[in-house]
């Protein structure tokens, strides 16, 4: 149903980017539990695994009707952003 207000709009949004963060926790912790298998640098940055992450998800976008260049952009940041965590764990742990 479409929305009939902005303010409608506004709390829509609101309650999908709830969701958005409470879905990147539930990746946060993954991405920790997989660093935990990592004991190199470039075991973390896993250049082929982020392509193919990037991939299914510029899939799943087109599939969807969603620009996916979009979708890549908030990807290659939101990976970035775990890796830079991951690398800081790493360096702990060494």
């Amino acid at each position: 149903m479409e929305p009939e207000s902005l303010e409608e709009v506004r709390l829509n949004i609101d309650f999908i980017d709830q969701q958005i963060v409470q879905l990147l926790g539930e990746r946060h912790f993954y991405v920790k539990q997989a660093a935990k298998y990592k004991t190199s640098i470039d075991d973390v940055k896993a250049p082929a695994r982020v392509e193919a992450v990037i991939t299914k998800v510029r899939n799943v976008a087109m599939q969807n009707d969603i620009d996916a260049g979009i979708v890549e952009t908030i990807y290659r940041t939101m990976i970035d952003c775990f890796i830079n965590s991951e690398l800081k764990e790493l360096k702990k742990s060494q």
